[in-house]
């Protein structure tokens, strides 16, 4: 193992359910299929976006495909999601404790801003 690197976060679970991970240089072939399958898992959501928005926009789902469609949007989610939390251990640390220089003063949420929910559209 490198002693300076953190364990990667791979894009798949074991069959038993628990997070599997990667020691190395990250550049092994298992890194690149990582970085293919974790490729392959963001297109698919941004895909299924593209699929879920006119389908809820159109109003004329059945409630079966609502639930159809809720559960593969979780699925993904999840996916993304844990491509999110493989990809932000891997940053590397910030050089300063100072406080973000952008966040809102008293914005009351630690610094952290946020946006309405149609920045998203």
């Amino acid at each position: 193992m490198y002693p300076t690197e953190k364990p990667r976060l791979l894009p798949w679970s074991s069959p038993d359910g628990k997070p599997c991970y990667l020691a190395g240089d990250g550049n092994g072939y298992v890194s690149r299929l990582a970085d293919n399958v974790e490729a392959a898992q963001l297109s698919s959501a941004a895909e299924l976006i593209e699929e879920a928005r006119p389908l809820l926009a159109g109003r004329t789902w059945t409630p079966e495909e609502v639930h159809l469609l809720a559960c593969v949007l979780t699925a993904s989610l999840a996916d993304v999601h844990r491509v999110a939390e493989s990809r932000g251990a891997r940053l590397p640390a910030p050089d300063d404790d100072e406080p973000d220089s952008d966040a809102a003063p008293g914005s009351g949420d630690g610094g952290k801003s946020r946006l309405p929910a149609d920045a998203f559209d």
